[in-house]
């Protein structure tokens, strides 16, 4: 099952999709060639009037609907998806048991117009997570009118979360997150939550394996307006996937290779109802993830003859078709207590902006002066 598509992952790993940047010119001939081993339709179109497209794998009578970028700059669960895709194309038998029992729609790109700038937000700067009920935007409206007549059974809304995020209180990166969403103010578990809760305990026992300690689970404070909370509350389980961030991956394309595990792991665990084999508490045993990360730690550096440290983060921005990575100082602090995925001993040196002057809180640049040479922060 997940194992065949671990064993498997470098022939259907999707070649031509790489990196952060993934737009709809990206995708859309994929797509289309796909008609021959699913139904390719076009549920409505974007604000900008770009085709907000969907494709059905199987006839099962279990209906599993999944979406991914609906935030446009969240776009490492589109590169999993298209994986996934040409996973679904393969003639093996576990993919054939698998679509005779669930019926797969798949959303690759609710987002086309944020995806195409790399924001988060649609044409009209609104987010479409919390749109849920106003349905203010055309993307909205086309999802809902698809969820009415398709009306799944379970559905899973993917996402993608920063480099901050640690998984609990720890110094391990949070990989992977997964929220099983509420439904009212006080976070009750009901029995729709707990199918989630347990999907999501099914495919953490399987992860652990892989990425031990690396996975979190995403707050679950109430919101009516999001997506995933509104699904809950219309008694449709919903599992929320968050794709983080890996050692040195920041083109996440490990982190696509664990979202792709996790969906196939979480659709064989429907077909046979594996789930139910997982207490519903073990979600709980999933340590909530933390903001205990910057991306950069410079330790021990001399600020306006003060001995600091420097929290740096990335600031992604979309330039010639590519994101780049901008080091911007988020805080200048006596004794940082995040951890980083990078950490530079400055051993006492003095550091200063790339053209010699002091250091300040909102400094970005690929380039800061240690002990007055250039040093690099890429």
């Amino acid at each position: 099952m997940s194992a065949t598509y671990l064993s498997h992952y470098n022939s259907i790993k999707e070649a031509s999709l790489f990196g952060r940047y993934i737009n709809l010119n990206h995708i859309e001939d994929l797509i289309l060639s796909c008609t021959q081993f699913c139904e390719v339709d076009v549920l409505g179109f974007s604000e900008l009037n770009a085709p907000i497209y969907n494709l059905t794998f199987g006839n099962g009578p279990i209906k599993v609907l999944m979406w991914s970028q609906m935030h446009g700059n969240e776009s490492t669960t589109t590169k999993a998806v298209f994986d996934l895709l040409n996973y679904l194309k393969t003639d093996s038998d576990d993919v054939k048991s698998l679509l005779n029992n669930l019926t797969i729609s798949i959303i690759p790109m609710l987002n086309p117009d944020g995806s195409n700038v790399y924001t988060r937000l649609n044409a009209n700067n609104v987010d479409l997570n919390r749109d849920a009920q106003n349905l203010t935007q055309k993307e909205s409206v086309v999802f809902k009118k698809h969820l009415n007549s398709f009306k799944p059974n379970i559905c899973f809304n993917l996402h993608g979360q920063r480099t901050i995020f640690s998984a609990g209180n720890t110094n391990n990166p949070a990989t992977l997150s997964f929220l099983a969403p509420s439904y009212n103010l006080d976070c009750d578990v009901n029995m729709v939550r707990k199918q989630s809760m347990r999907l999501i305990a099914a495919v953490n026992d399987k992860l652990q394996d892989i990425i031990p300690n690396q996975v979190g689970r995403y707050d679950d404070g109430f919101n009516i307006n999001c997506l995933g909370d509104t699904l809950t509350a219309l008694n449709i389980p919903t599992v929320l996937f968050e794709a983080g961030h890996y050692k040195d991956d920041y083109n996440r394309e490990e982190v696509r290779r664990f979202v792709g595990l996790s969906i196939v792991e979480m659709l064989f665990a429907i077909e046979d109802n594996q789930q139910n084999t997982f207490n519903h508490e073990l979600y709980f045993n999933i340590p909530e993830n933390e903001k205990l990360f910057c991306d950069i730690l410079i330790q021990n550096a001399k600020v306006n003859n003060e001995i600091c440290d420097l929290e740096i983060v990335f600031v992604e921005l979309l330039s010639d078709e590519k994101i780049v990575f901008i080091p911007k100082i988020e805080k200048i602090i006596k004794s940082s207590k995040k951890h980083a995925h990078k950490c530079i001993n400055a051993n006492n040196s003095v550091v200063l902006t790339h053209d010699s002057n002091q250091l300040y809180e909102g400094y970005s640049n690929d380039v800061v002066l240690m002990n007055y040479e250039n040093y690099s922060l890429k």
